[in-house]
């Protein structure tokens, strides 16, 4: 068949018909959208393709490079928005080109109408809405990133309500997931422990440390917001210096204003060379760059992005991006091999045994700690102990409101009895745990 044949059969396949005002309208629209998928497609690559050096060059004295940080500061909301933008602009430009080439062609074939509708319309979108846009970002994401902030900002403020909503969502059924998962390796673990006839205590111990290592989250092994020792901006170097020496600490957060505004970290050994210097020293110069992790980050993740980066502590945030506590490389391991104190740590004793059946515990033990030294099983407290991390919190669940001091709380076989409160602190608590006979 020659050329001319296999035209003449094209043609009668399909008949092409002039567009109307909507199908101009749709079209031009579907362009528009195009453009939108592109610089969304191309942004993704951009903020979730840079690297450590590359974050190093955004300055926060320019406007751009400050709004590029604050989008990275919230990466899930970020990745929402960015989705959600995505998908929906696709789903216009789909229908819209639909509705173009059905008032224009007309298909005789049925296989033809779904070769050029579906497959070539579906090619084109991925190449000229992803491929390319994609390749581009990827080779220049600095660029990128500082060119596309505003819009990405824009979308961010449109899309804020669902993005909100997919980020809780998905941080629900993670926990949920985590949690069932960490359950079911715990039991299968903890049995084959048991099974092994382990005598000495301290290895048993470590060996449910290592057991349970992979299941724990950030917010688990932190140390809180409100037991965090830090420093003002605006403190003078004398009083950095005694601050140092009074605490111990080898790092400090540095926060300005507030500390949900962390702007560094202090390094104690960063201060030797200048002890000799006056209280009006500049000291600023000498911080390092504070690194910033989730709640829900996994341990294990952590203490290899450690290793990798070379570094000793994280500030922790929330999903609103506030300051929760701070975490550091002792908080995992000791994890694994128990506490770890040094010639300079005095020992902190978190609770005082009274009787056999009597204990007085700080509010902020965790849970875990708690239930070894009274020998209690957290089945024992139901639902009430899924979500709480320290022994206050499982009294606030178990209240579901704030407690008075003298106050006691009966749950189960445990009388608790709130001895001291600093606002709505929990400090103190006194706990009596019954026999079973007498429940």
């Amino acid at each position: 068949m020659d050329p001319d044949s296999y035209l003449s059969v094209f043609s009668s396949a399909i008949e092409i018909t002039a567009p109307s005002g909507g199908a101009i309208l749709a079209i031009v629209l579907a362009g528009l959208f195009l453009c939108v998928s592109a610089f969304v497609s191309a942004s993704e690559i951009a903020y979730f393709s840079l690297t450590s050096e590359e974050l190093q060059e955004f300055d926060e004295e320019s406007p751009r490079d400050r709004l590029v940080k604050r989008l990275l500061a919230h990466p899930e909301h970020l990745l929402a928005t960015i989705l959600i933008s995505n998908n929906l602009v696709n789903v216009a430009v789909v229908i819209l080109c639909n509705f173009f080439f059905s008032d224009i062609l007309h298909f005789n074939s049925e296989v033809l109408d779904f070769i050029f509708q579906t497959i070539l319309l579906t090619f084109l979108l991925l190449l000229f809405g992803e491929v390319i846009p994609k390749f581009y970002a990827n080779l220049k994401p600095v660029v990128w990133a500082r060119k596309s902030c505003k819009g990405l900002s824009l979308l961010g403020k449109i899309f804020s309500p669902l993005a909100n909503f997919l980020v809780r969502s998905t941080h629900i059924v993670n926990k949920r997931i985590v949690r069932k998962n960490t359950n079911i390796s715990m039991n299968e673990l903890s049995q084959a422990l048991e099974m092994t006839n382990v005598e000495a205590n301290d290895e048993k111990e470590m060996l449910e440390g290592i057991i349970k290592f992979g299941g724990k989250t950030v917010e688990e092994v932190m140390t809180a917001r409100v037991d965090i020792t830090d420093i003002e901006m605006r403190t003078d170097f004398k009083q950095l210096l005694d601050t140092i020496i009074e605490t111990g600490y080898s790092r400090l957060p540095v926060y300005d204003t507030t500390e949900d505004d962390i702007k560094g970290i202090i390094y104690s050994k960063d201060l030797l060379p200048y002890i000799g210097q006056e209280a009006s020293f500049d000291w600023h110069k000498l911080m390092r760059r504070a690194y910033f992790v989730p709640e829900t980050k996994m341990i294990d993740d952590l203490l290899e992005e450690f290793r990798t980066k070379k570094i000793h502590m994280a500030i922790v945030v929330d999903e609103f991006g506030g300051t929760s506590g701070i975490v550091t490389m002792e908080d995992i391991l000791e994890e694994i091999v128990g506490d770890i104190s040094d010639e300079y740590d005095e020992e902190e004793k978190n609770y005082t045994k009274i009787d056999e059946n009597t204990y007085i515990f700080e509010g902020k033990i965790l849970l875990n700690d708690f239930y070894k030294i009274t020998g209690l099983d957290e089945n024992e407290f139901g639902d009430k102990a899924e979500d709480a991390e320290t022994l206050a919190g499982l009294i606030l669940d178990i209240k579901e409101d704030f407690p008075k001091i003298k106050e006691q709380i009966d749950y189960g076989r445990c009388q608790f009895i709130v001895l001291e409160l600093d606002k709505r602190r929990i400090g103190k608590v006194k706990v009596i745990i019954n026999s079973p006979s007498e429940e």
